[in-house]
């Protein structure tokens, strides 16, 4: 089958004009597992701009997007809990061309249904951060997916971000205190309306910060921005046993001989590792049912902030200008 999509030849830079074009592209085969989705909302993440940028990651034409919600269309051998008409959000993968097309094929293991009381905008700001920030959490640190069922404190640097956003929600829900850190009034406000209980400034001296309110060491910290800047000073905040984890790539090596003596734990977290290797892709598709109720029942928002509309190379030129404005709070999401 045929699918319109919008992608682009070769990695550009914005200042050299837009290049994405329209493309008719073949559909792969539904394996027994897949499903066939007609996209109908997408949402632009940091990584499209980077992959615009770089053009790595698929074959040219380059058809980026990963979170998206669609309507079912046709289904594989193997699936037996949904069926045409159904709506699906995901955050999809690095394997297949993306969601910045009509069509797509999915694995339905990665996708989870949505209760009609979710509006497509709200759901498909959500898939890629959430499974980031669960992930984060409750796979690479020792908390429970489950309401106020943990304590202690964890440290969330740049809790104004897509993933901190969702973080500060999840860690708040699951019961610990939250500190963020933050800068602007705006993304100050933000934080608190993400459930923060402190946010620090992060132009100033965060362990004095700390210090002056009372913590000189902190069983759990989120870097999600500048881990070459900040990871000196977290692993000398990180209590003994304590767990230090991170989403961003770095110019160095961390010295991890640094957590040592603390008995530390340092862990790297990266959505796609698992539809990259193969590696329990279905608890992927659990957590979105988790999310999926928790919107539901309103104890989690979703944190679309922006909507565009249309399907054409203009739109989703000016959704990157968008991201790479780095004023955005919040998500982007595109209608289609």
């Amino acid at each position: 089958m045929i699918s319109r999509a919008i992608g682009f030849e070769k990695g550009f830079e914005l200042s050299e004009g837009n290049q994405f074009q329209i493309f008719e592209i073949l559909l792969p085969k539904l394996n027994e597992y897949d499903i066939m989705v007609q996209n109908v909302a997408v949402s632009i993440n940091p990584v499209d701009t980077k992959l615009r940028q770089t053009g790595k990651g698929t074959k040219a034409p380059h058809i980026l997007g990963f979170d998206s919600v669609g309507i079912v269309t046709q289904v594989g051998a193997k699936v037996s809990d949904l069926v045409a008409g159904d709506r699906v959000f995901f955050a999809g993968t690095t394997t297949r061309s993306g969601s910045y097309s009509e069509k797509m094929i999915v694995d339905r293991r990665i996708a989870a249904k949505l209760p009609e009381s979710i509006t497509t905008e709200d759901a498909a700001a959500m898939p890629l951060t959430f499974l980031t920030a669960y992930e984060l959490l409750f796979e690479q640190l020792p908390l429970v997916p489950e309401k106020e069922k943990n304590q202690g404190t964890i440290l969330i640097v740049n809790g104004s971000g897509g993933v901190g956003s969702i973080a500060t929600q999840l860690a708040k829900w699951a019961g610990l205190t939250v500190i963020t850190t933050a800068s602007r009034d705006s993304s100050k406000e933000w934080c608190l309306q993400m459930g923060a209980d402190i946010v620090l400034n992060h132009h100033k001296n965060l362990t004095k910060q700390l210090n002056k309110l009372g913590y000189t060491e902190l069983p759990y910290i989120l870097m999600l921005h500048s881990s070459d800047h900040y990871f000196d000073e977290m692993s000398d905040l990180l209590q003994p046993f304590g767990y230090l984890a991170s989403i961003v790539e770095t110019k160095k090596d961390h010295d991890l001989a640094r957590l040592k003596n603390k008995s530390g734990t340092f862990a790297w977290e990266y959505m796609f590792a698992k539809t990259d290797y193969n590696y329990q892709i279905e608890t992927q598709g659990e957590a979105l049912k988790l999310l999926a109720h928790l919107l539901d029942q309103n104890q989690l928002q979703s944190t679309v902030t922006e909507k565009l509309s249309g399907f054409s190379p203009k739109i989703f030129y000016q959704a990157h200008q968008k991201i790479e404005s780095n004023q955005m709070i919040g998500k982007l999401v595109i209608q289609y």
